[in-house]
This record gives structure tokens, C-alpha cells and sequence, in this order.
């Protein structure tokens, strides 16, 4: 069975095959002509090349969540992880220079988001990052961009298996084989994951955001009631520019955490196309965007200010013995919601590549057979994120490496791209050219994470493999 978006560019913008006109920018005059198009297209004709919208009586309703449901399903999928160890990467690279690039990062990743916004309303037929590589690359750029988002997923599936794995240890004191807690956190995960629609999930979503908000509130004011970064004299020594004798591979590395705090929009197109209006993508985006910048800043911050040099990461390991243990415990569902979100995302991928093109509507049916594919399809994938957990014990080290292989793409590079495709043809103007430069900007961004961040996470985990290993019982805590 073929494994691509069929419905091709030109098949979106009709037997005319010319280029975008100058109606299409984004800066327009008249912004509705990039929402109208595609250009000979009706909305009949969007709803057959729409593989998520419903062609069965009765069957499943994938185009059901409203913006703020949008919203919440995004701030549990990007808010998670990232925010965990962004304390550790400011003490890393100093309270200026994390302050500037956790803005800086924001802006972009907001901007980027709303060209992806842009993109998926000229192409409606997109539904992930492989349809929209097609569209740029043709067939080889939707095989890429598939597999690339499919690994994504697997290794941020893997990073909340061993999140949960250190949450377990640190709540029990561990109480069992750190493989033992994996394998129910995967195990938990996995159940969580079977709903087949985002709208089940943007529920879930909700008790996500108030945990992570939770956990960071205890976190916080655990960190400044004990100061753990005191000296014998009681002073706390926060630097304002980075540490002296950084190695470059940290400093990256921690550049690379604070990328992967952002690192939501590569599930952004499958959003979209289970929202029951696409327009209102925009108030999702601005939602996440507000809340993920504004927490990031504030938990970096603090926690850094009052635990300095000995700041852990995840940042709950900088509260003491029992206030780590609560803040964990409050921790649980954002550690498991947000994984099973990105694991339900990535399992979304491979099951409409699947079964879109299939004459019966399997896709949209409710039959044991469409619920046997989809349960075949999130067991394989959280067996895959298991086994990533397993091998690549050290939570640091992980989302390094992940940022640096995928996120880097997936949030810069790629909107760069997308932004080319739509606007470098017709007529040119100051905020055009502005534009222009500023996406060759994420482009080139989105190179060097690429590049250096794969260096400088394998170098990382080959000079600290000692202190932890793959496949072992030892406990991965901080602070045991």
C-alpha cells in the first residue's frame, strides 16, 4: 500500500499549473485570497481531497474541536518536557543570554506557526509535515518528512517514558527496576492513546495544563523557601553571562533544550485538520504562544535564581526530598497527556496513510477492523518509544538529540520553506523583501541547530556515558 499524500499540488490548485499569484503573499492587501484558495477549488471539492473529513453516516467525526480545544490539545503538546529543563539551560548559558533566546525563540516559533497556518489554508488537502514535503519536494520530500515526523514523535513518546520513569523513582524512592516503571509508563501511555479523535483528547489536555502548571507553581516556591544554590556563607551565585570554561557541546545542547521547548509544530497540520473551522487556527496558536512564552521565562527564572549551579534537570529534581515527591505526583498527567498526544499524532500519521485511499471508508468507520489497525498501529509505536527510553537513558542528552535531528526542521526550516513556495512569485514589496530575509533566516537557523546540535548532543552523551546506562534497574533520580 503506498504511503503518500496522493492529492497533489497541482490536484489542490486545479489543471492550472502556474505559480502562486501575487494574491497569494502574505502580504496582501487582500489576506482572503490565501484563505479562499485553492484557487478553482470548491468546498466539495475540499472535502474530497480533506482525508479527515467524514464521508460515512454515522462514522467517526474527526473535524470536531473548536479553537480553544485546539488550544489546549497544543499547550499539552508543546508545554511538557521543553519547560523541565529550561532552568539547567539557563544556568548553563546565563540569565541575559537564555532571557534573549527563550524570547527570540518565541517570537519565531510564533511566527513560523502562523506561515504554517498560511500554508495549510492554500493546500487544504495537507494533513501532516510528509503531505506538505510533498507539495514542496515532490515524492521524496513526502517520504523524508514522513519518516523524519514519525521518528520525531517516537523520540518524544520516549522522552515521557523516561520522564515517567524518573517520576516514579523519585516518588518511591525506587521502589522498583527503573525498566519496570518504563514499562507501565509505556503501558499507561499506550491506553490513554486509543481515543481516535483529538476533540477526546483536548480533555485530557486540560488536567495537563493545570498539572505542569502545578508542578512548576510547587517547584518554585519549594526552590525558594530551601535555596539549594546557598553557599556556607548563604549567598546563591546566578550568573548573568554563561559559566566560565563552557565547552561548546553543553552550550549547544542547552540552546537545543530551549528549541525543543517550542518544538510543537510539527503536529500542527493534523490540528488544523481536526478543527471544525480552520480559521480559527490563529486564536490556537496565539493561545499556546502566549502561555508557553510567558511560563518559560517565569520557571527559568526562578527556579534557576534560587537553586543557582546546583539547579537539576528535570528542574522538580531542584526541590527538596518532599516537595519533589509532591510536585511529581501533581506532574503525572502532564508527563503522561502530553506524551499521548504526540504518540496519538504520530500514530494518526501512519493510520491515515494507511487506510485514506481505501474505497470503504475504513478510515472513518467504527468496526473492529479500523479499531484493530488503530490498536496495531499505537502499540508498535510505543514499543518503538520504549526501546528509544531505553537506549538513551539520560533525559538531557535526549531532548538534545531530538531537538537537534528534528525540531530544528520542523519548527524553523520548514515554515522558511513554506513561506518561498507561496511568495516568490509576483510583485515585490519592502515588507515582501523584509519577509524574504527573514525567512532565510530561519532557514539557515534551522541548518546549524541541525548540524552543530547533532554534534554537540552525541558528543555530550559519549563524555558523560558513565553515569548512566542502557537497559539498567539503577535509579535515574536526581538528587538519590
Amino acid at each position: 500500500m503506498e504511503l503518500s499524500c496522493r492529492t497533489s499540488a497541482s490536484d489542490v490548485r486545479g489543471s492550472d499549473d502556474s505559480p502562486p499569484t501575487s494574491g497569494d503573499t502574505l502580504v496582501s492587501n487582500n489576506p482572503s485570497n490565501i484563505e479562499s484558495a485553492p484557487k478553482s477549488g470548491n468546498m466539495a471539492q475540499e472535502k474530497q481531497n480533506d482525508p479527515m473529513a467524514s464521508r460515512t453516516d454515522g462514522g467517526v467525526e474527526y473535524k470536531s474541536m473548536v479553537w480553544w480545544q485546539a488550544g489546549m490539545v497544543m499547550v499539552a503538546e508543546t508545554i511538557s518536557l521543553g519547560i523541565l529543563s529550561l532552568p539547567a539551560a539557563m544556568a548553563t548559558l546565563g540569565i541575559v543570554p537564555g532571557l534573549i533566546l527563550l524570547v527570540l525563540l518565541g517570537a519565531m516559533a510564533s511566527y513560523t506557526g502562523f506561515v504554517i497556518g498560511q500554508f495549510k489554508r492554500r493546500y487544504p488537502h495537507i494533513h501532516s509535515m510528509a503531505c506538505a514535503g510533498g507539495v514542496l519536494f515532490g515524492k521524496w520530500g513526502d517520504r523524508i518528512l514522513g519518516w523524519g515526523q514519525f521518528l520525531f514523535y517516537v523520540f518524544i513518546m520516549g522522552s515521557h517514558i523516561l520522564t515517567f520513569s524518573i517520576m516514579m523513582n523519585a516518588i518511591t524512592d525506587h521502589g522498583a527496576c527503573t525498566i519496570i516503571w518504563m514499562v507501565i509508563g509505556t503501558v499507561l501511555s499506550l491506553v490513554f492513546t486509543l481515543p481516535r479523535t483529538l476533540k477526546h483528547l483536548s480533555y485530557y489536555s486540560i488536567a495537563s495544563f493545570i498539572s505542569i502548571i502545578g508542578a512548576v507553581m510547587i517547584t518554585m516556591i519549594g526552590v525558594s523557601i530551601t535555596k539549594p544554590g546557598a553557599g556556607p556563607d548563604g549567598v546563591i551565585h546566578v550568573r548573568l553571562w554563561p559559566r566560565p570554561g563552557l565547552s561548546f557541546q553543553d552550550g549547544f545542547n542547552a540552546v537545543s533544550n530551549m528549541v525543543f521547548a517550542y518544538a510543537g509544530h510539527v503536529a500542527f497540520f493534523t490540528f488544523i485538520s481536526e478543527l471544525r473551522n480552520p480559521n480559527d487556527f490563529p486564536k490556537a496558536l496565539a493561545f499556546l504562544q502566549c502561555s508557553d512564552i510567558t511560563m518559560y521565562i517565569i520557571t527559568a527564572v526562578v527556579v534557576y535564581y534560587y537553586a543557582g549551579d546546583n539547579v537539576a534537570s528535570p528542574a522538580l529534581d531542584s526541590a527538596s526530598p518532599v516537595v519533589r515527591k509532591i510536585a511529581y505526583g501533581v506532574a503525572i498527567a502532564t508527563i503522561v497527556i502530553a506524551g499521548v498526544v504526540n504518540g496519538h499524532v504520530g500514530a494518526k500519521f501512519l493510520y491515515v496513510r494507511l487506510l485514506k485511499n481505501r474505497e470503504d471508508d475504513l478510515l472513518h468507520q467504527k468496526t473492529w477492523k479500523s479499531y484493530g489497525v488503530w490498536f496495531a498501529i499505537v502499540s508498535i509505536s510505543w514499543l518503538g518509544a520504549w526501546l528509544i527510553a531505553e537506549a538513551v537513558p539520560v533525559f538531557n542528552h535526549l531532548l538534545g538529540l531530538t531537538s537537534a535531528l528534528f525540531a530544528s526542521w520542523f519548527t524553523f526550516g520548514l515554515s522558511g520553506m513554506f513561506w518561498m513556495h507561496l511568495n516568490l512569485y509576483g510583485k515585490w514589496t519592502c515588507a515582501k523583501a523584509f519577509l524574504f530575509v527573514l525567512n532565510c533566516v530561519n532557514i539557515l537557523v534551522a541548518a546549524i541547530l541541525f548540524a552543530v546540535g547533532t554534534y554537540s548532543s552525541i558528543a555530550a552523551m559519549v563524555e558523560n556515558g558513565a553515569t548512566n546506562k542502557p537497559f539498567s534497574c539503577a535509579n535515574n533520580a536526581g538528587g538519590h
